[in-house]
């Protein structure tokens, strides 16, 4: 059983995009490629740093499967995901009737990345009490269950990554400045997409290929102006950002509507004043245009599929009470009948939803 579960964590080089699109032909990316390969034979720690959005846990799969641990396993946890009191019990196990509810023993995920790769994300979210077990881990490479005395030797490379500052979470006393020190023995920044701006163009035809082939949709051929634009928008939500535009035009079909929807963006964020000093401003004008672009298209879908919302949920990819929310939310009129028996639009019908809500 522990040999499907590992089996179960390896990666497929093969799923990862080519070197090209992972560091693209800025300076910046190319020295962390550069640091990548001098220290992939080895097994000092690498802390990840960078913007929500910015490829992390691309960079952290890209380490392993390329590295001389490549046959092993990839584990992640989320620090940020998992409530306190559960990470530790998640990271090293537990034994049996350590602690109610402990019915049978587990093992941790250092004990499962055993001769592979564990990697930590969100590491500046981790609990102080569990930062000081995981110094021990590094200084000496040994742990134990809870519940159980005995110590055992792990055998996985640690990499961590964070978007949080973590200068100044030593300096909060957040987290611990010992700590710091060993997860950042090899210390990686990837830059934001709006430092990458000559990328973006290669960037966008991955995501097309790739989003296209996972929505079952033709590949959209994106203008040179088209380029342009993606060029000279901030991207303040980096590469998630890029890919739920990239969405869009595969679902909507309509590259002119979003291409108004980017000059929009592009307008608002030129306005303000020192856009690249002032993220706010750049992601208020994504937090509106992103809403204006979801509502346009849970509409078109809407509207194709003859205001029937279960289809539309699914081919939204969404659960149906959330397709219902987002309608709300983004204020998508209800379907209503006409005297006459043909579809009409009231936006205030609050009882249509209500029902509908409710609705198995």
């Amino acid at each position: 059983m522990s040999i499907d579960l590992a089996q179960s964590y390896r990666i497929d080089p093969n799923d990862l995009p080519s070197d090209a699109v992972i560091f693209g032909s800025t300076s910046a990316m190319r020295e962390i490629q550069y640091r990548i390969e001098r220290t992939l034979n080895s097994d000092l720690p690498v802390l990840i740093r960078g913007e929500s959005g910015t490829g992390k846990e691309l960079i952290a799969k890209y380490l392993h499967s390329h590295s001389c641990r490549r046959e092993g396993p990839f584990v992640k946890l989320n620090c940020a995901a998992i409530p306190i009191g559960l990470l530790e019990s998640e990271l090293l196990g537990y034994e049996k009737g350590a602690f109610t509810g402990a019915s049978d023993t587990k093992r941790g995920l250092v004990e499962i990345a055993s001769s592979g790769t564990l990697f930590l994300d969100e590491i500046g979210d981790m609990d102080w009490a569990l930062q000081t077990k995981l110094l021990h881990l590094l200084q000496d490479g040994h742990y134990a269950r809870i519940g159980s005395r005995e110590e055992r030797q792990a055998n996985a490379r640690i990499i961590c990554a964070t978007n949080c500052d973590l200068y100044a979470a030593v300096a909060k006393h957040t987290f611990r400045e010992d700590l710091f020190y060993r997860i950042d023995v090899i210390g990686l920044h990837l830059p934001p997409l709006r430092e990458r701006r000559e990328d973006i163009p290669q960037l966008a035809e991955y995501c097309m290929q790739k989003l296209a082939k996972k929505y079952g949709r033709k590949p959209e051929q994106l203008t040179p102006t088209v380029l342009h634009l993606l060029k000279q928008w901030g991207w303040p939500g980096n590469m998630r950002e890029l890919e739920n535009w990239i969405v869009c035009v595969l679902i909507l079909g309509s590259e002119q509507a979003l291409s108004e929807e980017l000059k929009r963006r592009v307008a608002i964020s030129m306005h303000a004043d020192n856009p690249q000093s002032h993220p706010g401003h750049l992601k208020e004008a994504s937090r509106q245009a992103t809403s204006m672009a979801a509502r346009s298209l849970i509409l078109k879908v809407l509207q194709d599929n003859h205001w029937n919302r279960r289809k539309t949920a699914a081919d939204l990819n969404m659960s149906y009470r959330s397709l219902l929310y987002k309608l709300r939310d983004a204020g998508v009129p209800q379907r209503r009948r006409s005297s006459n028996g043909a579809p009409s639009i009231n936006s205030h019908k609050k009882d249509d939803f209500k029902r509908e809500e409710h609705e198995k």
